[in-house]
């Protein structure tokens, strides 16, 4: 009995070394890409608000489900803006193949993955500013050069939340959009010919973004560091879990079922069983407009779990009704749940509404899911190193 005692101790000794190394090596990289590259990141702000003047959109695409769920995402964060009073800014999320038949001259193409340089090409030749987070052909490519994946792609979750949110800053200070202005409208000349207000906000911006940068990082150690135990004990159990035969269902609303998305892609490239929840707009829509969105996901864990699976629910309010149903239906049929929350990790941390509840304490919503993206990352990590500990 000790030595199965002791045995135990060295593993989640392992386990807990690894996870503090990861946080360690995103804190490192987050702070040297966001100090490289945050004036060009100011810049592009500007240019892309340049566009969006002109009745262009964002459109952007990819190939991979990784890709995917980050087209998906930034999508949604440009159409459907969380910050109170910003205008809605028109985004697309399409495949690479049907780059040509969408984008126009004034349109800003952002590409994810590196095998999508011929749907670039396709980009610039219409005119479009191109933008990509590898060597692609893009007139704006930012590349974290860092070998893991999961942290590549959590530099790039940040920097396009930034985008989406300082683009705005080129709106309300030096009054890029001027429609409805009228006969008024000479008042406020194009940015570009304010070389001097221009210098001034995009250094106004830059600072803003490595502000933001040192934000995330405090907010993913607090979320790594307090939720610690939480993660060991979710990542041990669900191997059990998959190791037993059961899968994962992940599910959460708008950003946080982009996220659901990459959880899926993730667990399904480590050879796991997993299914997306938030995947099947027919599914969605049939359930939503029958019987009401608070059943979409709860139904379809009636459908698909089975005692011995495993419910991924990601959530930046700890309150959305749909998630809480899903988290009930859960565990009444078996399942084990596991809750990745924001701001005070609302009813689901209060009510303790599921067997793991990671709480990341802001009520930035950006923030909350650029820290959630490491902590799943990090726990699919632990699951699998669970099976050598």
């Amino acid at each position: 009995m000790a030595r199965v005692a002791d045995g135990g101790a060295r593993a989640s000794e392992r386990l807990t070394r690894s996870l503090d190394a990861g946080l360690a090596e995103r804190t490192a990289v987050n702070r040297a890409f966001f100090q490289a590259e945050s004036e060009r990141l100011a810049r592009l702000c500007h240019r892309m608000a340049e566009r969006f003047d002109r009745s262009g959109r964002l459109v952007a695409f990819g190939r991979t489900p990784g890709a995917r769920s980050d087209v998906r995402h930034v999508a949604v964060e440009f159409v459907h803006p969380v910050i109170v009073g910003k205008r809605a800014l028109p985004a697309l999320g399409i495949p690479a193949d049907y780059v040509g038949l969408t984008v126009e001259a004034d349109d800003i193409a952002v590409a994810f993955g590196d095998d999508v340089a011929e749907a670039v090409g396709v980009a610039r030749e219409r005119g479009c500013l191109t933008v990509a987070f590898a060597s692609v052909g893009a007139e704006w490519e930012f590349a974290p050069a860092v070998a893991d994946p999961s942290i590549r792609q959590e530099l790039v979750e940040t920097l396009y939340h930034v985008l989406w949110e300082l683009v705005h800053v080129f709106f309300d200070h030096l009054r890029v959009n001027t429609r409805g202005a009228g006969a008024s409208s000479f008042l406020y000349p194009f940015l570009g010919e304010r070389s001097d207000d221009l210098d001034a906000v995009v250094e106004d911006v830059r600072q803003s973004i490595l502000l933001k940068a040192d934000e995330v990082a405090a907010l993913r150690a607090q979320t790594l560091t307090d939720n610690r135990e939480e993660l060991l004990a979710a990542a041990a159990g669900l191997r059990r879990d998959l190791d037993d035969g059961g899968q994962v269902l992940a599910l959460g609303n708008g950003g946080s079922a982009t996220d659901a998305m990459d959880v899926v892609a993730d667990f399904r490239a480590d050879g796991r069983r997993a299914i997306d929840l938030t995947e099947d707009p027919a599914i969605l829509t049939a359930i939503a407009n029958d019987i009401g969105t608070e059943a979409i996901f709860a139904r379809q864990v009636i459908a698909y779990g089975r005692p011995g699976d495993a419910l991924l629910a990601l959530s930046t309010s700890g309150n959305s009704a749909n998630v809480i149903a899903a988290l009930a239906e859960a565990r009444r049929r078996g399942l084990r749940t596991i809750a990745l929350v924001g701001y005070d990790g609302g009813r689901v941390a209060a009510e303790r509404l599921a067997d793991h509840v990671v709480v990341t304490r802001s009520q930035h919503i950006p923030r909350i899911q650029e820290a959630q993206a490491s902590a799943y990352h990090l726990l699919g990590e632990l699951v699998e190193l669970a099976a050598t500990s």
